[in-house]
């Protein structure tokens, strides 16, 4: 089909289109005026993080520098974050504009119908309360993994391994294969617990230990005779 012969719809029913002329999309495109226009100031931790889509950094002009500080300021000290509307990339767009160091940030926020329902999401994974050692267990891995947040740690593995493909190509080299991964078997979760910990390597160790020792001699003793009575336990056993 060439070009001047397709057309732009919107399907309104099973194979039903409106078609859509471009100088009327053009017309529905909103324009920008390049502000932001708050809506409500909210508190900083209600918003879901589910919703956040791409952050944007905000800095003032030099004509109003004091009104942004004064922005700034006041809703760090309030502990609030401004719910903002505003046009970017040819879309009405909310963001969630909220201070940060000396400047504020401004994060696009998905639409409610882009952000699947987390009920629904997880309506089937079942009730079930961890307690006692599997729960000590859990709590002490995570104790040793502790660390920092640090963005400079993270990296792409996609464009390295693209990198050493383009390196072995332009080398003449070819890579080596990959090996398939391995699929984990279903095991006690207690016992990969203990194994993740430590624990279970470390009993391990000392069973072999204890294996490559020779049985120790039994001293041969005479029994000696009491003359005393023995005594009954005053305590039923339980």
């Amino acid at each position: 089909m060439e070009r001047e012969d397709q057309v732009k719809g919107y399907e309104v029913d099973d194979h039903r289109y409106v078609v859509l002329e471009p100088e009327e999309i053009a017309a529905a495109i909103p324009e920008s005026d390049k502000t932001l226009q708050i809506e409500t100031f909210i508190p900083c931790d209600q918003v879901d993080t589910a919703y956040f889509d791409k952050p944007y950094y905000l800095a003032p002009d030099k004509m109003g520098t004091e009104a942004f500080v004064l922005l700034r300021d006041g809703m760090r000290k309030a502990k609030v974050a401004a719910i903002a509307r505003t046009v970017l990339f040819r879309r009405m767009r909310t963001v969630l504009i909220r201070a940060h160091g000396k400047g504020l940030t401004a994060s696009t926020l998905n639409f409610d119908y882009e952000v699947r329902s987390a009920e629904k999401a997880f309506e089937d994974v079942p009730d079930i309360k961890i307690e006692g050692e599997m729960l000590e267990l859990a709590e002490h891995i995570i104790g040793t993994k502790a660390g920092e947040f640090d963005a400079s740690k993270f990296d792409d593995r996609y464009e390295e391994a693209v990198a050493d493909l383009v390196k072995a190509k332009i080398e003449g080299r070819t890579l080596p294969k990959k090996k398939a991964p391995v699929a984990s078997k279903p095991s006690d979760l207690l016992q990969a617990l203990r194994e993740s910990a430590g624990l279970g390597v470390a009993k391990t160790k000392r069973t072999a230990a204890n294996a490559d020792r020779a049985p120790a001699r039994r001293k041969t003793t005479k029994t000696a005779t009491s003359s005393r009575k023995s005594v009954s336990p005053t305590r039923r056993a339980s």
